[in-house]
């Protein structure tokens, strides 16, 4: 009945076709003998009934294969040329809902890992960095010291990447005094600012704004980072804001290597670590601002960047009016 079903259009225009043939040697070809006309109709009809037995034992062999392969949980499409096949369809779609499923838990299980472990090597980290102050000599102290910094910002980096690709976004979005948000990226790049004699000016108002502390000093985190890996000699950094009438401006600029035509439209891509204009000098794993914008997107912030090569790069986080977020 299935394939009566299916092959029902073939079946009707057959009739047609035979019913036509028939009509035309009867009437128009009246001197033939009839016997010639049931000669013909019966070698019609064997050819064709042979040709749907075959038709039929082919898709009988098929959906004797379908039936059995949907009892796997593996694709079967690629096993059949006909794609419109409902069962088919339904039964790959839960086979690739079920794949999607897993592999998301086996992220969120690696991303798990990943925090309990950097949490886990801070607590030995930290107590390194006080041992280090115990160190009497100058040049090994200022060696080990720096690389430990090292560490640690590329642990607390690793923890923010591991939330910002999480699934859920641990987001507390209340208004924040922008100039302590400031500070206190400063205090956390402070060892490699003081080492770098970098010309800090800031001026930043202490009127709140409606954002994460947490995420937004790690957006600050990455372009004072920035900032220091392209400094040159007598490096300055200024930070400071402007109010508009339904917003903040927080200006971040450096007076480093610049950033070029070439790079600035693609710097927030994954990945992407720019020409390489520095000889192997800097490496770059391409991730920082792509994790900065990604953040800002989230907090319902927006980022600019304007920069000449050898003279500025100056990024512009503009933070609106989000008390929206304060509910969520």
């Amino acid at each position: 009945m299935k394939y009566l079903n299916q092959n029902k259009r073939e079946f009707i225009l057959m009739f047609f076709l035979f019913l036509s043939f028939n009509l035309y040697f009867i009437f128009l070809v009246p001197q033939t003998s009839i016997n010639y006309l049931l000669y013909l109709d019966l070698l019609i009809g064997v050819s064709y009934g042979i040709f749907i037995g075959i038709d039929c034992y082919q898709v009988i062999k098929r959906e004797k294969k379908k039936q059995d392969l949907i009892k796997e949980d593996e694709l079967i499409c690629w096993e059949f040329s006909d794609l419109k096949d409902q069962e088919i369809i339904e039964h790959d779609i839960q086979v690739l809902q079920g794949q999607l499923h897993d592999q998301i838990v086996l992220n969120d299980n690696l991303q798990d890992y990943m925090t309990k472990w950097c949490h886990e090597v801070k607590l030995p980290l930290s107590a390194s960095l006080l041992m280090v102050e115990k160190i009497e000599r100058p040049d090994i102290k200022k060696t080990l010291r720096e690389q430990l910094e090292k560490m640690n910002q590329q642990l607390n980096s690793a923890l923010v990447g591991c939330k910002v690709q999480s699934n859920i976004y641990d987001l507390q979005v209340k208004p924040n005094n922008l100039n302590e948000c400031v500070k206190t990226s400063i205090k956390n790049n402070q060892f490699f600012l003081i080492q770098n004699h970098f010309n800090l000016s800031i001026d930043v108002t202490e009127n709140p704004v409606y954002t994460d502390k947490e995420w937004i000093v790690f957006v600050l985190d990455q372009l004072i980072s920035n900032a220091i890996k392209y400094a040159k000699e007598e490096p300055v950094l200024k930070i400071w804001s402007e109010e508009k009438e339904a917003s903040i401006c927080l200006y971040i600029e450096d007076h480093g290597d610049g950033i070029s035509t070439e790079d600035i439209r693609r710097i927030y891509e994954k990945g992407y670590t720019g020409i390489n204009r520095h000889n192997g000098k800097y490496k770059s794993t391409g991730m920082g601002l792509y994790m900065a914008h990604l953040i800002i997107e989230k907090l319902g912030h927006q980022i600019e960047v304007e920069s000449i090569i050898e003279q500025y790069t100056r990024f512009k986080i503009i933070f609106k009016d989000n008390r929206d977020y304060f509910n969520l």
